[in-house]
């Protein structure tokens, strides 16, 4: 018992001399680039984050729903969208570092039912023209969107109640559906952004682990990291306190939106699946824990581990795709090369969005949920991360990292 309460008090120590002292920066930037369109009711609400080496500035501003003047927080939960797909590309990630998979493995290996697949080859007078692909599609290519797939399978159509990236049907079936239906180019000549590709990869998780993926990513990343309010079904508690959707008006009040046709309420009952492509709720506080890992090299704030910090330089902070493909990493957008001043991270259908710079120990994290309409402010919100970065914050980050492990 003595034993086990000394090693217990010895981890507990370990994790808190690991954690990165933040302090506010007292700076304003971004509160000040929004108060405008927040007074004009333009933007209903939003929350930003700057963060440089041990410093950081905080900004919620504005309401998570605008008729009820509920503020918005950083615990208030969100659809992430597509930033879903980077928590995929660490689970891949993790299982190339253990020896368990390589990016460049035949799918087919995994998944047998990939082993011939069709390309689309011409479409003419309602006639389909298909030609058997001659290239290996290989869990690198679905994961960085050059594997040829469409964006969702036919299953998920966001014009059919109950459709969209959450509904239709569960991981497996996306890869089995994708598998008997045509490409559109052979793998990795081309890129083409796409869900099915990275739920793909998703499948492959499942086949190599024996666990549902959202499992897998729960008991390996999500958990680890304490994102307790990240996950496919929110609490209806949750989803009281939710940020809600706004369609941005030019000169007019943020209208607001109930759904949109890829997110479907409910938002938590039967017809929602797991989906890597996209589909994650999750909240900014969180957010934070899962790229400041990123950017930390696999290490969260809490002092654990995910990913060595040679999987992260070389598997998610740059381009895993052949020269003039533009640069995507595994489920992240990432530089075609990297330098001190690269960037890597992605964002969200519904304007989210979250960057990292590993080099600089550097964060810029952006959550409103746009229903459309675009986002005026975004030029204003961008020159006042460049005065935040730009500025010299004394001493702010000597101790910051104490106890950051290889």
């Amino acid at each position: 018992m003595r034993k086990t309460f000394i090693l217990l008090f010895a981890a507990l120590a370990l994790a808190a001399a690991a954690k990165p002292k933040v302090k506010e920066s007292g700076t304003s930037f971004a509160r000040e680039a929004l108060q405008p369109y927040v007074e004009s009711g333009q933007l209903a609400g939003a929350i930003s984050v700057f963060y440089k080496d041990g410093v950081q500035e905080t900004c919620c501003i504005g309401y998570a729903d605008v008729a009820k003047k509920r503020p918005i927080r950083m615990d208030n939960v969100f659809m992430q969208c597509s930033q879903t797909k980077g928590f995929c590309g660490v689970t891949i990630a993790k299982l190339v570092e253990e020896g368990r998979i390589q990016l460049d493995d035949p799918v087919s290996k995994y998944l047998p039912e990939f082993k011939e697949l069709w390309v689309l080859d011409g479409n003419t007078d309602s006639t389909r023209t298909l030609r058997k692909a001659k290239n290996v599609l290989t869990v690198r290519m679905v994961l960085n969107h050059t594997g040829g797939f469409p964006f969702e399978i036919s299953a998920k159509r966001s014009d059919v109640r109950g459709g969209g990236w959450s509904g239709g049907c569960p991981i497996r079936q996306v890869a089995s559906v994708a598998a008997e239906a045509p490409i559109h180019f052979e793998p990795g000549t081309r890129e083409r952004y796409s869900n099915t590709g990275i739920d793909i990869g998703a499948a492959v998780v499942e086949a190599v682990t024996g666990m549902k993926w959202e499992k897998y990513l729960k008991q390996e990343v999500l958990d680890p990291l304490g994102m307790k309010d990240t996950w496919f079904w929110p609490t209806d508690k949750q989803l009281r306190k939710k940020i809600e959707l706004y369609e941005t008006k030019k000169d007019a009040p943020a209208e607001w939106r109930e759904e949109m046709g890829w997110e479907q309420r409910p938002y938590n009952d039967s017809h929602v699946f797991a989906s890597a492509g996209a589909g994650l709720w999750t909240t900014a506080n969180d957010q934070l824990k899962f790229y400041k890992m990123l950017m930390n090299l696999g290490l969260g704030d809490n002092g654990v581990r995910i990913l060595k910090e040679e999987t992260v330089k070389r598997l998610l902070a740059v381009s895993t795709r052949p020269e003039g493909m533009g640069g995507y990493s595994l489920g992240l957008s990432a530089p075609v090369k990297d330098s001190e001043d690269a960037w890597f991270g992605h964002g969200g259908a519904w304007g989210t969005n979250c960057m990292v710079n590993w080099h600089k120990k550097q964060l810029k994290l952006w959550v409103v949920q746009n229903a459309g309409g675009g986002q005026p402010w975004s030029g204003d919100v961008a020159k006042a991360a460049e005065m935040f970065f730009s500025q010299s914050i004394a001493g702010s980050g000597v101790d910051a990292y104490t106890g950051r492990m290889k």
